[in-house]
């Protein structure tokens, strides 16, 4: 197989300067065989001399900057070569997650050649989708190549020469069509001496058609598919994820299932499906390895649903109370509807966390390039990392002779009465692991009866003792009060602490795109309001402020703005005194009509083009105020002299 991974170092496909360029890799055979860059024209010009299997991207944004584009850029593509975007289709994951799946790391994210050599091993994988862009029905036309011209003595038989070629080359792709078995409808144009057109409408996809775009001295095939309208996206993998599914039974049906990276993956409640019903419900979500109940005793509808996908079962100690089922859910992030999809997630993420301490110990014990969704899935299963990894392969290529074999990769072929042996040796290790878990709930079960008891004792003592009891216990509710309103007090900092790094990241980002500038915004044109961006986001040294309105502002507002050392501050509307305040400080205050600025929330963004235009007004503005202000400075010294020169004149008669 060759693929190719590409992954953008700088430029934009939506930039008209600054064309983009890509850190190029290619993989053959299973290794690395090439690494440079390359321009989207190179790299069209590679795809179609080589032919490679795969063309990988991390997103297909970075190829084309919209849908008209991205159909032009596979029409280019030759018709065996796939596009695959494999941090998936609608729904994406980072490439760190998908690469993790397959227990591949990758140390500086920021290396484009480092994402492009990722990319193209984890599309070698099977990781990702393939970008679905045309319908399996295609045009092929054959026409001439060439202008006919304006005439002379020959043109007659020249004529005829050209459209006897579009004839005979149009009657050769007609018996291709016909010796591969295609259904097809053909239009043809006449002309003096043959054709002039050719049409062929082919019920087939592309790569299925026996001729491709061709040119000759006076005729050409061009083959184009059938748009579809809308991007599709399948998936390179046709294998079903494995799943941990939890289910609440009753009346009410709830089915909850994640996967085993803990993702929630399926979230469902009905009480008019039946038991096949749910069956085929979830086998159309993915392939349960772990079916969980809520309850100690797991209920007969649960155990037929688990028997029917041969699924490991998990039950908990005992039963779950509705605030630790709820607690469950809400730690993890996912909402439910109601009690039914609360007590069935909360099954499924208690049996994922029994599992997860164990998924993360083995992923240093797996080498790079294995499915980890399947050796985990085998972990459960009982099986042992030797054995996952001889039943499965990342990759299958012969063997190269005289190449060492790493450690670890090769195993003994073994016979059932061993591999049966090893089944049981993991079902032993796993069922020891459980009663070590019973027997630590059980020293603590005994902890807590301890406690209670010595509780009990302490409250049958007498009335004195009774009331100091009383007095301690107020005065650790009151210490307990004062520590849950600190808590709260923590909790709420931490919350805005949070919102506050994430908007400053979000205003990072805005600043390497090279279009676009992020500004701040102020809430109000006060010091309460500057106090408050400064709590948010700051404000420092050539900072873009915008402030829809100019009210309540204030010589100590202007002031901190000159100290900050801001760049400029765009404003909705502002009055001449607040402008001659700003041209005094030489600080830029401009209208937001002259640059429009987009808000998002307590971040807005200006188009540079923009920025630079208005601040270049601002300066021949500036300079025009200085001009004035200096000869309004000269006038006014001359009428003090001049007024000076008039008394002493009467003084002297």
């Amino acid at each position: 197989m060759k693929v190719f991974g590409i992954d953008i170092i700088r430029g934009s496909v939506r930039s008209k300067s600054k064309r983009p360029v890509f850190a190029f890799v290619k993989r053959e055979g299973g290794e690395q065989v090439y690494q440079g860059e390359v321009s989207l024209f190179r790299l069209q010009r590679i795809v179609s001399s080589e032919k490679p299997d795969i063309l990988a991207v991390d997103s297909i944004q970075e190829i084309s900057k919209n849908q008209q584009e991205l159909f032009l850029f596979m029409q280019s593509l030759p018709p065996k070569t796939r596009l695959v975007q494999v941090t998936g289709g609608e729904k994406k994951d980072t490439l760190g997650v998908v690469a993790a799946r397959y227990n591949l790391k990758f140390k500086n994210r920021f290396d484009p050649f480092v994402e492009a050599r990722t990319i193209a091993h984890v599309a070698e994988l099977g990781a990702g989708c393939e970008v679905i862009a045309f319908e399996n029905s295609c045009d092929i036309i054959v026409s001439r190549s060439r202008s006919i011209g304006k005439g002379g003595w020959s043109q007659n038989r020249y004529i005829r020469k050209i459209h006897g070629a579009v004839l005979n080359r149009g009657r050769y792709v007609e018996d291709a069509l016909k010796e591969s078995g295609l259904r097809f409808e053909k239009t043809e144009t006449k002309g003096f001496g043959g054709m002039r057109r050719v049409h062929f409408h082919v019920f087939a996809a592309k790569d299925d058609l026996p001729v491709s775009n061709e040119s000759y001295s006076d005729v050409q095939i061009r083959v184009s598919a059938k748009r579809l309208d809308r991007i599709q996206y399948k998936p390179q993998s046709g294998k079903k994820k494995n799943l941990i599914v939890g289910i609440d039974p009753g009346t009410t049906v709830g089915v909850a299932a994640v996967d085993l990276e803990g993702n929630l993956v399926h979230l469902k409640s009905s009480r008019q499906m039946s038991l096949s019903d749910w069956i085929e419900e979830i086998s159309s979500v993915g392939k349960p390895v772990v079916v969980a109940s809520d309850v100690s005793r797991m209920p007969s509808s649960v155990e037929k649903i688990r028997r029917a996908f041969k699924a490991a079962a998990y039950t908990p100690r005992e039963d779950r109370t509705q605030d630790e089922k709820a607690a469950v859910c809400i730690s993890s992030g996912y909402s439910f509807n109601n009690d039914h999809e609360r007590d069935s997630l909360a099954a499924a993420l208690e049996a994922y966390k029994l599992f997860k301490n164990k998924f993360r110990s083995i992923e240093r014990r797996v080498p790079p390039g294995y499915d980890m969704d399947t050796v985990r899935a085998g972990i459960i299963r009982g099986l042992s990392i030797e054995q996952i990894l001889s039943e499965i392969s990342p990759l299958q290529y012969p063997e190269k002779k005289g190449e060492p074999v790493a450690a670890g990769e090769v195993f003994e072929e073994k016979t059932p009465d061993e591999s049966k042996v090893l089944n049981l040796e993991g079902m032993v290790k796993n069922l020891r692991l459980y009663v070590s878990d019973l027997e630590t709930g059980l020293s603590e079960r005994d902890l807590e009866i301890e406690r209670l008891n010595k509780l009990l004792k302490s409250e049958r003592s007498e009335r004195a003792e009774k009331r100091k009891k009383s007095r301690e216990i107020s005065k650790l509710e009151a210490g307990m009060k004062s520590l849950k309103k600190h808590l709260r007090k923590e909790e709420k900092r931490n919350k805005k602490l949070v919102m506050q790094i994430s908007r400053l990241k979000r205003f990072a980002d805005l600043q390497m795109d090279g279009e676009f500038i992020p500004v701040k915004i102020i809430p109000a044109f006060t010091r309460e309001g500057l106090r408050a961006l400064e709590d948010d986001l700051g404000v420092s040294e050539g900072d873009i402020l915008y402030v829809s309105r100019t009210e309540g502002w204030g010589n100590a507002v202007v002031s901190i703005l000159n100290d900050a050392r801001v760049s400029a501050v765009i404003a909705g509307s502002f009055d001449k005194k607040l402008e001659y305040t700003f041209r005094d400080l030489k600080i830029p205050i401009i209208s937001d009509r002259e640059i429009p600025v987009k808000v998002r929330g307590r971040i807005g963004t200006i188009k540079m083009k923009d920025l630079k235009k208005a601040l270049s007004l601002w300066e021949s503005r500036q300079e025009t105020y200085e001009t004035e202000k200096k000869f309004e400075m000269i006038e006014s010294i001359v009428k003090e002299y001049r007024s000076e020169r008039q008394v002493e004149a009467r003084r002297r008669g």
